[in-house]
């Protein structure tokens, strides 16, 4: 296949899917264009190239996963996030969601326990030109209280609880969305700050995630 025929390949599949999101809910211009200009490809294993751009989470290093499209752009939608936000992320993993954030945010800040996958999240993002994400190995649990607090937070892993030493890093009237639940099967929560220390809490229906594990992961 010629460089040309691959590019079209590539811009077709890529509508194909921001139809498939838009279908799926998530419905606002910018996390859609921040999907669209995002190259999954890059993201994903040799492995799986030709199914990059499904709408489908894959395989990753160290058991992780590169999360379904349509579950990065509900929560991305969720987070409501805009040029102003500081937005901690919890899991950089492949560096995808990442990347969605970054084109989005103004400031993320990545926390990840696995120095692999941290590692190959930074080359992507350089070669990207993504300059406004600043990375950390570290536990993911303990957040990154040196640079609270967040206007936004995202954990990419399933809590087994309410995260509340991440709520505690959040502003007043914060956003927090994670996955949260000890099963194979979560529930996504939205954690907003009323401005006064409580926080309204929204279920956004069933999701499957590895979970978050605490510590930094010993890779040979």
């Amino acid at each position: 296949m010629s460089e040309e025929s691959e590019a079209e390949n590539s811009e077709t599949h890529r509508a194909r899917l921001i139809l498939s999101l838009r279908s799926g809910g998530v419905s606002e211009p910018h996390v859609l264009s921040a999907i669209e200009r995002t190259p999954r490809d890059l993201f994903v294993p040799d492995l799986f190239q030709e199914r990059s751009w499904e709408d489908s989470a894959l395989p990753i290093a160290c058991g992780q996963t590169i999360s379904q499209p349509l579950i990065v752009g509900l929560m991305t939608q969720a987070l409501n996030a805009d040029s102003r936000s500081r937005v901690l992320e919890i899991g950089t993993g492949s560096g995808y969601q990442t990347a969605v954030l970054a084109r989005i945010a103004r400031l993320v800040y990545s926390v990840e326990r696995y120095r692999t996958l941290l590692g190959e999240a930074e080359q992507r993002l350089k070669a990207l030109g993504i300059l406004n994400v600043v990375t950390r190995f570290s536990d993911g649990f303990d957040g990154w209280p040196e640079q609270a607090p967040f206007d936004r937070i995202l954990v990419t892993a399933a809590a087994p609880e309410t995260p509340m030493a991440l709520l505690q890093q959040l502003k007043p009237n914060g956003v927090l969305v994670a996955p949260v639940g000890r099963g194979p099967v979560q529930t996504l929560k939205r954690y907003v700050g009323d401005g006064l220390g409580e926080f309204h809490v929204e279920d956004m229906g069933e999701v499957r995630f590895v979970p978050l594990l605490p510590g930094v992961a010993r890779e040979l």
